[in-house]
Order: C-alpha cells, then sequence, then structure tokens
C-alpha cells in the first residue's frame, strides 16, 4: 500500500479519497465515494473492494463511516450517462461526491487515470484503489452504497437478478434483456442494451406481426 505524503508546505492537511462504483454496469447510476480520514492511517482488512466479498465489504463501510472524518456520494444517474457518457457522468458524480464533503479537502486522490473538474489540487492514481488507503475506503463505501441502491431496484425489476447482479452484464442479466426488453434504469448507450431494446421493437413491429400471422395462415399444397 502507498502512504500518502504532505507537501512540503505543510500545508496539505484534508486529503480526501475518490473512488467509483458501477462505471461498466448495464442497468443503474455510477456511485462516486469521497472520503477523508486521518493519515496515515489503517484499518484491517482495507483494499479495493472488488478484492473483497459482500460480506467483508459491508462489514467495512460502517467502520470507514465511524473513523473517518468526513464522507460523501455523489450520483450519475441513468439519464445523464445515456446523455453526456459515462465516463463524463463519472468525473460528475465524483465532483458532486467531493463538492459535498462537510470539510473541504486541501487535496484529492482519484482512482483512475482522469481528474473531475474540481478547484484543488488533485491527483489521479491508476490502481490506487489498490495503492493508496484512502482511496481504497473510498472504493468500499461508492460500491456499498450502489449495491444496496440496486438490491432496492431488484424489488422494482425482479426478472433481471439486480438483487445479485447489481445491474453487471452477466448470462442471466442479458439472457433477461432478450426475454423481457428493458427496464426504465437500463442504460441505452450501452450496446447490449441497445441491441435487446431494439429487438423488442422489431418483435413489437405490427408489420412483424402481420407477417407473421400471414405465414401461419398459408395453406401450402400437398403432393
Amino acid at each position: 500500500m502507498r502512504l500518502l505524503k504532505f507537501s512540503m508546505t505543510g500545508n496539505h492537511k484534508y486529503i480526501a479519497g475518490v473512488d467509483e462504483a458501477g462505471r461498466g454496469a448495464l442497468a443503474g447510476p455510477v456511485i462516486a465515494a469521497a472520503v477523508i480520514m486521518e493519515e496515515p492511517f489503517e484499518i484491517r482488512g482495507l483494499t479495493d473492494s472488488k478484492k473483497l466479498s459482500r460480506s467483508q465489504r459491508e462489514r467495512l463501510a460502517p467502520i470507514l463511516k465511524e473513523k473517518c472524518l468526513a464522507w460523501s456520494i455523489g450520483v450519475g444517474s441513468v439519464q445523464e450517462i445515456d446523455e453526456i457518457n459515462i465516463l463524463k457522468s463519472t468525473l460528475q458524480a465524483m465532483k458532486r461526491a467531493v463538492e459535498s464533503l462537510l470539510i473541504r479537502p486541501d487535496e484529492v486522490v482519484v482512482d483512475g487515470s482522469q481528474l473531475p473538474a474540481i478547484d484543488m489540487p488533485a491527483e489521479a492514481i491508476v490502481k490506487g484503489d489498490l495503492l493508496v488507503p484512502i482511496i481504497s475506503a473510498a472504493s468500499v463505501l461508492a460500491k456499498v452504497t450502489r449495491d444496496q441502491m440496486m438490491r432496492g431496484y431488484a424489488d422494482d425489476y425482479p426478472q433481471y437478478g439486480f438483487e445479485k447482479n447489481v445491474g453487471y452484464g452477466t448470462a442471466f442479466h442479458l439472457k433477461a434483456l432478450s426475454l423481457y426488453g428493458i427496464s426504465p434504469i437500463h442504460r441505452l448507450s450501452f450496446s447490449p442494451v441497445a441491441a435487446a431494446n431494439q429487438q423488442k421493437l422489431f418483435e413489437s413491429s405490427p408489420w412483424v406481426l402481420f407477417i407473421w400471422e400471414f405465414t401461419l395462415n398459408i395453406r401450402f399444397p400437398t403432393a
């Protein structure tokens, strides 16, 4: 793990870690979390949320919330994702998370290679969720928050298995898309969703139904 160093001037007191969850999902919003902890800190078992089980993440989340100086969540809606694309919506969610912190950070570290448009010193760190504890903390909070949200959506749209796949493109989810079409929380800008939507539109076309009924009523001559 990488320990953050304060600037040589000593002015950087509060460092916020930022990460997202749900960027690659086919359904649901993208969620970003921002967290400020006193550096250096150590919480046993903390690492990239993708390397943790659900039970491990859910054990860590309340510990992080209790021990942190501040934390916040930013959301990129499905509508925004489809309008401006997933990358821009992710960066907007990160910006919202940082700007919602009750403590203004002096410096921000973000997982990945790109930074949100924020008016404070910031650094993008590839694999930061694995290397930097404060980003790992944000990773866990973003993932737990989004998973809980998607399990709530599973009550409204039970056919897609959101309680298990949390919107990602599993075989079960893709099969459900082909059978039932899309839901209001699916991302039309993602190709598997767009393809499933086009398929359902085609199948429900009056001309398709007419041709199908006409074919069924044809009487073929017998030899």
